[in-house]
């Protein structure tokens, strides 16, 4: 998985080589930014063109932690997802309060 400040070079051009090389790629694109908007998007495109698959932040998190069942991080991914997962993250609150209800009624 790979990300960069300036998509359009220093994104597209190792992800280019190392697909070229025979890596498989992953670009997080919400994690790169080009100089542009336009400037971004090209490269993105360019790059999924080449065979490098576009993924998130969040799926990257995702991927990484797999399931809740890995508590010896899930605490951490919560946290991340509380701060900086947007709808996502109002959505695991949501859960988290569901649950603690539970756990007080069943207790």
């Amino acid at each position: 998985m790979l990300a960069a400040l300036c998509t359009e070079i220093c994104l597209a051009m190792p992800a280019i080589q190392a697909l070229a090389e025979g890596y498989d790629v992953f670009i997080v694109t919400d994690a790169s930014g080009g100089v542009s908007l336009e400037a971004h998007d090209m490269a993105v495109r360019r790059m999924v063109a080449a065979g490098a698959v576009p993924i998130t932040w969040m799926a990257v998190l995702g991927e990484w932690q797999r399931d809740w069942a890995r508590e010896e991080t899930a605490a951490g991914v919560a946290g991340v997802v509380l701060e900086h997962g947007g709808a996502s993250g109002v959505a695991l609150a949501w859960e988290l309060q569901l649950l603690a209800g539970r756990a007080k009624a069943g207790a």
